[in-house]
């Protein structure tokens, strides 16, 4: 008879029934009562009453009675600390039993009572059962280590344990050691920085020979410790891998997935020259075919570890297309991951065979699959370019079934050719502007405005299919709100005969109507622009744009190195990091892939050595990339040197700026940064109200009477630290000069996939000793596509060295991700102080006293200014007038200007009417800052 009559009986005083049983002579009747007890406790009723009863049980040489009196107290000692108690001499007892099996079960038990009081007096008996003769009893004595360091970890450090379990490693059997490995990584991980499992290539070795008699379970753990090995060399890399390689043919598929993340791992050290490294390509491809065809579910974890392994090593599975090719009875999770490596793995020799497939795909039933099937197509063109053409004549086909959805999938693919292929398949616009009516999804409309808006020249009715979209422009979301405002804007710089109403329209519709402050925004910027300027904003809103990038979709570099070490876990199928998802005190410690060793491609780039830096002097600016402790400690970053006063400068100049030029300063000005939005928002409206009913010439009347403070010229940001040399983070910059005060106006753009934080910066030694004033501080977060423009103070007072050029100047920028190195130069007139007007018998008197072979003469050439306005322009980069004369028809202005460091120079500056050359002498006693005093006044005159 079964064991389910033990779950069928609700009589009414049971209990005392079942304590009288438990207390009776006979085994088989206690047997069967201590059943009925855990019968009543899983369906939840609480027999914690019988406690001492059940105890009493313990005293018996059947094992399953014993099991079923271990699992009894399990469930109770929380409840009942001080009854558990009773239990310990039992299990002290039952540790030195003969059977094997019964002292593995008792230390078992032990292992999951998690009462405080009782684990000190469980200690004897584990330390015994650690060392027993039976592997059996070590294997699961060593597990019951790392229970009992969940409970109390001091007490299993002060016992020592720990070392007990090190010397399990060793242990002659296999099982024993792969517990002892699990053991000690589930207790490394909650102590990240203990060094437990502290590997070499001896223990290595062991774990190796152990592998290959270990369960798959076993395996799996040692493996993943192997994981966590660094070889010393590559020769110990290639060793380890090929004793690996066999698991790769194990039947449970992550013991297949543990052995990939070894070798994927260690693939890192291997010199792809060696023939080894083409072997191992070749044998990582048939097991990860093999786990495709598994069920759905394993199928779809096996395709979320390829599509990580492909981006990392696409040669692996570039013969095996065809298994990618989608099932019709696959379900759509994963259709779309198939989809999404078919992608990965296209190339030229392949890309006939992926379009059919597509083709067909993009007819099934299955909406979201025909979705992704069209935008395939569409990166299939992006990615191999000799496909393009086919794919453009394949997405027009699928436009002309007239199916809605993939009419519009199509349309924003479309969008994303042209940007790659500019003024190659213009021709099929007239095609989509007639299904113009069809289109209902926000990123269909938007896609399509674009178009419209981009090419308006080749459209006819531009206006009218744009004025279509404007009616009903409140209703629209806001990504087609800002597509139609920037496409009209660039109709009117088109054709801006026919268009005037038209953009007065949308600039009013979106400043004054609109409550999306994105919106207004923007539209406040494009109506200033176009009232101050309308060839630079011909020159702004019309810009070449850059071509798009191929894989837009790629996962961002670091972070798939960091996956890739967490291969065949839940960060793999997430695609995220564990500390993304994890929470609870356990420390997650990063993982990251070997560096590749000398022999192979060296990851540190030419590049990111500051360019004319000698190799030796890199740690004087930030500890080299592979310095751990690369962290804010050698980082130069106490309080503020003593510098000029900062802060009071820069609360005259915010308030001089929200009285005068409102969102001038966006535009006209260049001496100022932009302000922010709501202060845009703020003061715009007041103004702007007028223009809206009279034509465009009331709207190119706006600046009239408004007042800019003047400053040092200004150059355009530029960018010093392409994000591609960066990992994600592009740094765009300028230096300006403002009362005195010398800062660098930095752009941060986060082009990563992952939050960025923890900046910090530092320059090296430079010519004139140029330092941050403060640290960088970037007060939130840099999420993935945002931008942060920050002003860092700078001072003179860091260390000197002559840079080569005179104003090179190198910088470090370090956060979460990595450290990072650059080097740009600043324009000197940034140094130019503001008490450097000599007077005219000084002047003379210098002049005479340099030797005249320290005079150096340049041309300043297209320079169409009056003495009067040059003066003027100089003046405000602190380069002063002394004196003027007016010789045999010639204008002489003699000036000087003083660097930071009180170098004077002295300068002759020769204008002839009507000649735009202008003769420029100059005298200094430190002469290698002529050619950058001249390079200064030819920017400051011609800007």
């Amino acid at each position: 008879m079964t064991d389910s009559k033990y779950f069928t009986t609700t009589k009414k005083g049971e209990i005392f029934e079942l304590k009288a049983e438990l207390n009776s002579d006979k085994k088989e009747k206690k047997k069967e009562a201590v059943k009925k007890v855990i019968a009543s406790m899983t369906v939840g009723k609480d027999v914690s009453a019988l406690f001492p009863d059940v105890v009493n049980c313990m005293q018996t040489d059947n094992l399953e009675l014993k099991k079923l009196v271990y699992l009894y107290l399990m469930n109770y000692a929380k409840s009942q600390p001080d009854m558990a108690i009773m239990a310990v001499n039992t299990f002290v007892k039952d540790c030195e039993d003969p059977n094997p099996l019964i002292r593995a079960l008792a230390v078992r038990t032990m292992g999951c009572i998690r009462v405080d009081k009782i684990t000190e007096y469980l200690c004897e008996p584990l330390r015994k059962c650690l060392k027993d003769e039976d592997p059996y009893v070590r294997k699961t004595a060593a597990v019951c280590v790392a229970k009992l360091h969940d409970i109390n970890a001091q007490l299993v450090e002060d016992q020592g344990f720990l070392d007990t379990l090190k010397d399990l490693i060793s242990d002659s059997n296999p099982m024993v050691v792969a517990n002892a490995v699990a053991a000690l990584s589930e207790i490394a991980e909650s102590h990240p920085s203990s060094n437990l499992l502290d590997l070499n290539p001896q223990s290595i070795n062991k774990l190796l020979t152990a592998l290959n008699e270990c369960t798959e379970w076993g395996q799996i753990f040692i493996l993943d410790c192997l994981a966590n090995y660094m070889p010393k060399d590559d020769r110990e890399a290639q060793s380890i891998c090929e004793r690996v390689t066999p698991r790769l043919s194990h039947a449970n598929s992550a013991v297949v997935l543990s052995a990939v993340k070894v070798l994927m791992k260690f693939m890192e050290m291997l010199s792809k020259d060696l023939d080894y490294y083409a072997t191992l390509l070749k044998k990582l491809a048939p097991p990860l075919v093999t786990l495709l065809s598994a069920e759905p579910e394993l199928q779809y974890v096996a395709l979320r570890n390829i599509n990580l392994i492909v981006q990392k090593r696409p040669e692996i599975l570039k013969h095996e297309m065809k298994v990618f090719f989608v099932k019709y009875n696959d379900p759509i999770y994963v259709k779309l991951e198939k989809l999404d490596i078919m992608i990965r793995l296209a190339s030229q020799a392949n890309i006939a065979q992926v379009l059919a497939e597509l083709k067909e795909y993009a007819t099934e039933v299955d909406v979201d699959f025909v979705r992704k099937a069209v935008r395939a197509i569409g990166r299939c063109a992006i990615k191999v370019e000799q496909s393009a053409e086919r794919c453009v004549s394949t997405l027009l086909d699928l436009i002309q079934t007239k199916v809605n959805y993939v009419v519009q999938e199509a349309i924003v693919v479309i969008k994303d050719i042209f940007r790659k292929y500019p003024n190659k398949y213009e021709s099929v616009i007239a095609t989509l502007c007639e299904n113009l009516d069809s289109l209902d999804e926000p990123e269909a409309r938007a896609a399509m405005i674009w178009i419209v808006g981009e090419y308006a020249e080749r459209i006819d009715n531009a206006d009218e299919l744009l004025e279509s979209f404007l009616e009903g422009f409140h209703d629209e979301s806001t990504q087609v709100q800002l597509q139609l405002l920037t496409a009209i804007v660039k109709l009117f710089l088109k054709k801006p005969t026919e268009t005037q109403e038209l953009v007065q329209q949308v600039l009013s519709l979106a400043t004054q109507d609109s409550d999306n402050p994105d919106l207004r925004d923007r539209g406040y910027i494009y109506w200033r622009l176009l009232s101050t300027d309308p060839v630079a904003a011909k020159e702004v809103v019309l810009a070449e744009k850059p071509l798009i990038s191929e894989e837009t979709d790629l996962i961002e570099p670091t972070l798939l190195d960091e996956l890739i070490c967490y291969i065949g876990t839940l960060a793999s199928v997430y695609h995220k990091p564990p500390n993304a998802f994890v929470e609870g005190g356990r420390g997650v410690v990063h993982k990251s892939l070997p560096p590749r060793t000398a022999s192979s491609e060296s990851t540190e780039s030419p590049e990111t050595a500051p360019a004319g830096a000698p190799a030796g002097d890199q740690p004087d600016v930030i500890p080299a990339q592979g310095d751990l402790l690369g962290d804010l400690l050698n980082l130069d970053l106490g309080p503020p040197v003593s510098g000029p006063p900062l802060a009071a400068s820069s609360v005259q100049m915010g308030a001089v700026d929200l009285l005068g030029g409102g969102l001038d300063s966006l535009i006209g000005d260049s001496n100022f940064g932009a302000p922010s939005a709501s202060v845009a928002a703020a003061t715009a409206p007041t103004r702007l109200g007028a223009p809206i009913s009279s034509g465009l010439s009331d709207l190119f009347d706006l600046t009239s009477g408004v007042g800019t403070l003047s400053g040092s010229y200004v150059a355009p940001k530029a960018v010093w630290l392409p994000a591609m040399k960066a990992k994600g983070l592009e740094i765009s910059g300028t230096f300006t000069r403002q009362v005195g005060s010398i800062s660098m106006d930095l752009q941060l753009t986060n082009k990563a996939l992952q939050v960025m934080t923890d900046f910090a910066i530092q320059f090296n030694r430079n010519s004139f000793g140029l330092a941050p004033a403060a640290p960088l501080q970037v007060h939130s977060p840099l999420s993935p596509n945002q931008t942060v423009e920050i002003s860092l103070p700078l001072n003179t007072v860091g260390s000197v060295m002559k840079m080569e050029p005179l104003n090179n100047l190198q910088v470090a920028v370090k956060n979460n991700i990595d450290v990072f190195y650059f080097s740009t130069l600043y324009p000197l007139h940034v140094l130019f102080v503001e008490d450097g007007k000599m007077d005219r018998q000084m002047f003379l008197a210098t002049w005479k006293d340099i030797p005249n072979e320290n005079e150096a003469q340049f041309q300043i050439r297209d320079c169409p200014l009056n003495p009067e306005a040059a003066s003027n322009k100089l003046q405000s980069s602190n380069i002063f007038t002394v004196a003027k004369r007016n010789v045999e028809g010639q204008d002489m202005l003699y000036q000087s200007l003083k660097l930071t460091n009180g170098i004077w120079v002295l300068a002759e500056l020769r204008i002839q009417p009507g000649n735009p050359s202008f003769t420029l002498s100059l005298k200094c006693r430190a002469p290698e800052v002529s050619q950058h005093v001249y390079q200064a006044y030819e920017t400051i005159l011609k800007n």
